[in-house]
């Protein structure tokens, strides 16, 4: 690791956490004499040694960072919980995620089946199923329609007693009816055009229409893992890592403790603000770099639906810093796919990355619907210009750019500049440092 100390948090797919490790940290935070504690939240991943690699090169610039602040006695932490990253997803400067050269697309290749029947999970019959009707691609309808349905299969129940198209955790947060219950002609075509759009399309469906639905078809699969990493990284940050943090405030009273979370883990930290009690909190930041929720999440009042609040209403107040939302344009699969995947129906005509659409993203264009949230440029931020508290949108689009399709630069997030933004908000580094 390339911070230390450094502990590691984690939960599984309920939220319950390793109380070994909590404790560990909890005991660690008081005798090594924490001043401040940094909390990572990873996002689409798929194991244990995947996660600690991402940390220790996102932590690598802090501890000469930190030797500037005098007095400051800093200690690392990594979420570790179950979410899952399609072995074709590329992440720039990690070369052990680069996939070995692909089988033809849509086959799904041998990583893919065993991370999707261990993290979602998936019966391997269903999986083998699923596998020989991507690499068969059909000339026949019914074959897609049998695909579909089985990728339906694989995804959460809906909840009884509300009503369709109204999500669970807010209503700016989409739900999956869409995925389950749209048309499968239209769903497969929508999913091709959003790929076709970015140039993620591989040519081999370029040829006739049902060859197209089959390249939407797997982007069908990839989201509903999706979707379901994405209602567990709500789950885990309300029921595992906000008790956490509250009974490590109990215990290490004075330290200060700076979330922060790529992705569905930027989801997972800004849920944890659920579990922490009403009143006081050690929290002293909130870090969200290229979030995976709704730009609304915190509004008191939808645009939309202005009887309505968002899934965390109000919740930034339990910080007792700045609530800090990193987003790029460069990221696509925040700005396409994100939203194509979060909306509810086919009624919906903003469903290829408009930047104010219902279904926007936190991580492509900022906090959304909160007054008042300061907007301001990365080197503003760096200059010292973040706000004491509240909401803030920093655009960083300048340090998180590299990454090709289907995904842009989501996963490029591994720059001292934004370590840099973390320590701003929580005033670990003075202005201009």
């Amino acid at each position: 690791m390339s911070a230390e100390p450094y502990w590691e948090l984690t939960f599984d797919a309920d939220g319950d956490a390793d109380a070994g490790e909590r404790d560990a940290l909890i005991r660690g935070a008081v005798s090594e004499g924490l001043t401040d504690l940094v909390v990572f939240a990873h996002g689409w991943n798929n194991d244990r040694p995947m996660a600690t690699g991402l940390y220790s090169r996102f932590y690598a610039p802090f501890p000469g960072l930190v030797a500037r602040a005098p007095g400051v006695r800093m200690g690392y932490a990594g979420v570790i919980w179950p979410s899952m990253r399609f072995p074709g997803e590329a992440v720039p400067d990690f070369p052990s995620a680069a996939p070995e050269a692909p089988p033809a697309p849509p086959a799904l290749d041998a990583a893919t089946r065993e991370a999707l029947v261990r993290i979602l999970p998936c019966e391997r019959a269903v999986l083998d199923r699923l596998a020989e009707l991507a690499a068969e691609q059909s000339d026949d309808p019914a074959r897609l329609e049998e695909f579909v349905s089985l990728v339906r299969g694989l995804g959460p129940a809906q909840p009884q007693g509300r009503a369709a198209g109204e999500a669970a955790e807010g209503p700016d947060e989409g739900d999956a009816s869409y995925l389950l219950t749209g048309d499968t002609r239209q769903l497969c075509e929508s999913f091709a055009a959003a790929l076709d759009r970015m140039g993620a399309l591989p040519p081999a469906f370029l040829g006739g229409a049902l060859k197209r639905l089959w390249g939407g078809a797997l982007e069908v699969l990839r989201q509903m893992s999706y979707y379901t990493m994405k209602r567990r990284a709500g789950v885990v940050g309300e029921k595992g890592l906000g008790p956490a943090l509250a009974l490590l405030a109990e215990s290490a009273t004075g330290l200060r403790v700076h979330l922060a979370g790529h992705s569905f883990g930027a989801r997972l930290v800004a849920f944890a603000l659920r579990g922490l009690p009403a009143g006081g909190t050690a929290l002293s930041s909130v870090t969200l770099l290229q979030g995976a929720f709704s730009h609304y999440a915190f509004s008191s009042r939808l645009p939309f639906d202005t009887g309505r609040g968002g899934a965390l209403d109000g919740l930034h107040r339990r910080i007792r810093g700045p609530l800090v939302a990193c987003h790029s344009r460069h990221d696509s699969a925040l700005s396409t796919l994100y939203p194509l995947a979060s909306m509810t129906s086919r009624e919906d005509d903003e469903i290829l990355g408009l930047d104010d659409g219902r279904w926007g993203a936190v991580g492509h264009d900022g906090i959304r619907a909160v007054d008042p949230c300061a907007r301001i440029a990365l080197d503003q931020a760096l200059r010292g210009g973040l706000p004491t508290e509240g909401c803030v949108s920093v655009d960083v689009s300048s340090v998180v750019a590299r990454g090709g399709p289907p995904s842009g630069a989501h996963s490029d997030i591994c720059h001292e500049e934004l370590a840099r933004v973390i320590l701003h908000a929580g005033r670990v580094l003075p202005a201009g440092q």
